[in-house]
């Protein structure tokens, strides 16, 4: 049987299960990644359940999303990330040394391995021929303590390159061609194999920026092959010896196919406010600009830098346009810098924040209202930015070099007759500044044993959840409608993120960018449920999405569809995830009507079939699960944590 990169990554990391789609498999995992958005949920989770240290070949705590140090809270929470590292045998990464993906990628992918991460773009080290998964915290921490990781065997997506990109476009315009071609649910259930002949023109970065995105389409993961461009990029970061070939067989069949012609392409822009609204962008040119943002995960190499240098280099950005260069990693920055790029960003007019998410995840850098922001981020969901009626715009590093010259969305192919400026050509550095020291590797064991949790007052505890109920009976607190993004659900951002370990304080930004008055209902009437649409919880992994609401009361989701991780980050918090099987129910359901569901425990353990009762319109809906028999244990639990305190408990009597 010949094989594509995605089912040799499977096979030969399978411990439980087939590879049959649509049925839980249980993986061994190599890798695992956290940064403090999410990490330090994470610590608590491994402090809760007892674990003495570590049992993955490799796993790593970065520092990238809360870097505003606006109050104590954030420095508390670095220093106890810190000291759990030290106590559980994991390597730390400072504040200030980068986005966790792009470093991750420089110091630790290896091609053949399995990477978790709590952050959804942890897809991004799939660039390496990874199979690299983003998921919710609690699972990171049982992969961390030895556990194998569940998840719905997806089916493999074939999407073959051909060609060579033409001038002023770039990699970020191959990602957002297949938004435009199959919008954000496009990639659900499956995982995205890029392979061709067009792979050989694109960069191990160039595939980091295709990678990343493929959170966007809702895909599982996505993955290239490891050859001569993954071990062109390993030299150049001292670690040729970690290279491995992994290629797809020759004959390699896959169940849905794709092909892209690069050379067709051309400068794409997402608008306002999804990644999937997607156009050329010469049909939205000429629209004002006050706001440029290069940097994310999404557009993390030193050449998507050095390009916005090389086109901005001798001119001044436009009097109206706020230049924002969000360096991805210290790397990066040293290696700018080395070239003279990062002055040229400088007298430009270009501001240069530290290494980090920032913008991104809505830590600074938030636009005005409704005044235009381009930005080479890989989400433009409402709000996320850090301004409620924001207008953010998605692009590729030359678009948005454009618009900071020009004050307007301008198609790059256009700079050489407007102001005279030819398509740069880039030379960038044989070898990259290396800084191994900047990292900081785990403690020995004995020592490890003897570090004390750092773990200020601000630091919270995991709340206790109760099992699921003999009867459910509850009021529809809130209707959202497709798309809900988990920034919706529960922002992230300077206002927010630093109450991460304050699970009570946290809760009260719970929908808020929807309906302001949820929380204070939500307390007001306790045990209570949410109707949604399609792709309900797409977006982010943050846990908190789960358990801020769950702490609320949340006990059931009702929804068209869920985004794969919200739905596995409900379960492990006890939250029952149902699905309607006749769509038509969903406009039958008002907020405030009273649902009952009978015999819940009962219900599920018996098969996928849930009858639910509207017992003030004397309506009944058929709705269904896609829970594993693990996952419904789990639910009926109240969540993994009670699970496996429970099952210690009785281990232990």
């Amino acid at each position: 049987m010949s094989l594509g990169v995605a089912r040799k990554l499977i096979d030969s990391h399978l411990v439980s299960g087939e590879p049959v789609p649509d049925t839980e498999i249980g993986l061994r995992v190599d890798q695992t990644l956290t940064q403090d958005a999410t990490g330090t949920m994470v610590m608590l989770e491994l402090e809760s359940l007892g674990l003495d240290r570590v049992r993955t070949e490799v796993s790593v705590q970065y520092v990238d999303h809360n870097l505003l140090q606006t109050d104590e809270r954030n420095m508390a929470d670095h220093l106890f990330l810190r000291s759990a590292c030290r106590r559980f045998g994991l390597w730390y990464s400072k504040p200030g040394n980068g986005v966790s993906h792009p470093v991750h990628m420089e110091r630790f992918g290896v091609p053949g391995r399995t990477l978790a991460g709590s952050d959804s773009h942890t897809c991004a080290a799939g660039a390496l021929g990874m199979l690299a998964l983003g998921v919710g915290g609690l699972e990171v921490a049982t992969v961390m303590a030895g556990e194998p990781l569940y998840v719905t065997m997806p089916r493999i997506w074939g999407v073959r390159l051909n060609g060579e990109l033409p001038e002023w476009v770039s990699a970020k315009d191959v990602v957002l061609e297949m938004l435009r071609r199959h919008g954000v649910q496009g990639g659900v259930h499956r995982i995205i194999e890029y392979h061709g002949s067009g792979l050989a023109s694109l960069s191990a970065m160039d595939r980091h920026v295709i990678a990343n995105m493929g959170a966007e389409l809702g895909a599982t993961t996505t993955v290239f092959p490891a050859d001569e461009r993954v071990r062109e990029f390993l030299r150049r970061e001292g670690r040729e010896d970690d290279f491995t070939e992994l290629t797809a067989d020759p004959e390699a069949a896959y169940e849905f196919t794709d092909t892209i012609d690069l050379a067709a392409l051309e400068p794409l822009i997402a608008t306002p406010s999804s990644p999937g609204n997607v156009v050329p962008v010469r049909e939205v040119a000429g629209a004002d600009v006050h706001q440029v943002v290069v940097g994310s995960s999404a557009n993390p190499g030193l050449r998507d830098f050095a390009v916005v240098a090389a086109v901005v280099k001798g001119r001044q950005a436009h009097p109206q346009v706020s230049l924002d260069v969000n360096p991805t990693s210290r790397q990066t920055l040293t290696d700018l810098t080395k070239m003279g790029a990062t002055l040229d960003l400088i007298q430009s007019g270009a501001r240069i924040h530290q290494a980090g998410c920032m913008g991104c995840i809505g830590m600074g850098q938030a636009p005005a209202i409704g005044r235009n922001s381009l930005r080479t981020f890989p989400r433009n969901f409402p709000g996320r930015s850090g301004t409620k009626e924001d207008s953010v715009w998605l692009c590729s590093p030359e678009t948005a070099a454009a618009a900071a010259l020009t004050g307007r969305i301008t198609d790059p192919r256009d700079l050489p007759g407007l102001l005279g400026i030819p398509h740069p050509q880039l030379r960038l550095p044989a070898g990259t500044a290396v800084n191994t020291a900047i990292l900081e590797p785990p403690l020995p064991p004995e020592q490890a044993r003897r570090t004390e949790l750092a773990k200020a007052p601000s630091i919270g505890s995991l709340p206790d959840f109760d099992p699921l109920p003999a009867t459910l009976t509850a009021p529809v607190l809130i209707k959202v409608g497709d798309d809900i993004s988990t920034d919706e659900i529960l922002p992230a951002g300077a206002r927010a993120l630093p109450y991460r370990s304050d699970i009570d304080k946290l809760a009260d930004f719970t929908f808020t960018q929807v309906d302001e008055g949820y929380p204070q209902r939500a307390r007001r009437t306790g045990q209570h449920i949410v109707i949604g649409g399609h792709n309900y919880g797409q977006g982010s992994s943050r846990e908190h999405a789960a358990i801020g609401p769950r702490h609320l009361g949340l006990r059931l989701v009702i929804a068209k569809s869920y985004a794969r991780i919200h739905w596995q980050n409900l379960t492990n918090f006890g939250v029952l995830p149902l699905e309607f099987t006749d769509e038509a129910d969903y406009d039958r359901i008002r907020p405030g009507d009273e649902l009952t569901v009978e015999d819940p425990r009962g219900a599920l353990r018996r098969g996928n079939a849930v009858i639910v009762r509207n017992t003030t319109r004397a309506q009944t809906y058929l709705l269904r699960h896609r829970l594993s028999p693990r996952q419904v244990e789990m639910v009926l639990a109240g969540g993994r944590i009670p699970q496996l305190r429970s099952t210690s408990a009785a281990h232990h009597q």
